[in-house]
């Protein structure tokens, strides 16, 4: 007996950003390939993972888009979430097996006074249950395998820590937190480092990332809502490419010089000095890539393909405006 044949789906050119608002469970990779399925999308990333058991704000890149992502893997990050108290779990988080239990006898004041030296500059120890790589290989790779290896401290910024909720008596005793920290601050790591200094060790109860960069949750859609939509409907839902580049100078071009900068040609002009910068054209009004300024120089960085601006013109225009001479 034969099996049931796979439904082929039509893949096809998307361009844009969704804000997908990660459902606890799903690893980053599995959001981002049921959300390119749902718009037939050919190309497709994420600028950064969030792990199965966080929620929160997922940028997915699709298109001409996915050219852009590392830039907002740079950006600031916030978070909220539960550190509970006075139990140390093998992952550092409530799905580990429980290491060790301690009396919670801290004092708000403790808290308080561990919670500002948290605040700043710090040093954090990746930890095992991470995908960052040694020697080609996913920490948690490692850890799954009983083995734990060397990581080396790694500096991140801590810009603020507030203190949302405190309990610290009951069965459940715990802080809620929000954390605004630097790009590759490790939450999981903060939650055990603040148990250790209130000596009762700790471990992440919950987790949800509530911002990242400009894009905040209140923007974003469940996997849910995109799939109750028709077609239309999730295609709308998309941000323009360079909502990746809202931070940049933006120059804008004449036709001339926005086909000579598209083929990587420098242009020369009376642009001040900057380091980034999000390059348009006038007629029509176009996204053309990023690019820096030297010297009076518009030097060419990321660009998108004539092609791929073609699309997104269709797309988001009546098909006999975008056709016409």
């Amino acid at each position: 007996m034969s099996s049931p044949s796979r439904v082929r789906v039509q893949r096809r050119p998307v361009h844009g950003v969704l804000l997908l608002d990660k459902p606890l469970g799903l690893s980053s990779n599995q959001a981002l390939q049921r959300a390119k399925w749902l718009l037939r999308a050919e190309k497709a990333g994420h600028t950064g993972t969030l792990d199965p058991l966080a929620t929160g704000v997922l940028p997915l890149c699709f298109g001409a888009a996915t050219k852009f992502s590392q830039l907002h893997l740079d950006a600031d990050k916030t978070y909220e979430t539960v550190v509970r108290l006075g139990v140390r779990t093998a992952t550092g988080d409530a799905e580990g097996e429980v290491l060790s239990e301690r009396p919670v006898q801290c004092t708000a004041g403790q808290v308080v006074e561990a919670l500002d030296r948290f605040t700043g500059p710090i040093e954090q120890v990746p930890p095992m249950h991470s995908a960052l790589k040694k020697d080609g290989k996913a920490l948690y790779e490692y850890a799954r395998d009983g083995e734990t290896v060397e990581r080396e401290p790694r500096q991140v910024v801590i810009h603020a820590l507030e203190l949302l909720e405190m309990q610290l008596s009951g069965e459940t005793p715990g802080l809620r937190l929000r954390v605004h920290c630097s790009k590759g601050t490790y939450i999981r790591t903060l939650g055990e480092d603040i148990g250790e200094a209130l000596g009762c060790g700790g471990h992440l109860g919950f987790l949800r990332r509530v911002a990242t960069g400009g894009f905040e949750v209140s923007q974003c859609v469940t996997l849910e809502a995109l799939e109750a939509l028709p077609e239309d409907g999730r295609l709308a839902l998309l941000q323009p490419v360079e909502c990746l580049v809202a931070g940049h100078t933006p120059v804008t071009l004449g036709e001339d010089d926005a086909g000579r900068f598209l083929s990587g040609m420098r242009r020369r002009g009376g642009w001040p000095d900057a380091g980034a910068v999000a390059v348009f054209g006038t007629l029509p009004h176009a996204f053309l890539g990023t690019a820096h300024v030297k010297a009076g120089e518009l030097i060419p960085g990321r660009l998108l393909a004539p092609t791929e601006i073609q699309q997104i013109l269709v797309n988001r225009t009546p098909l006999t405006e975008a056709l016409a001479p």
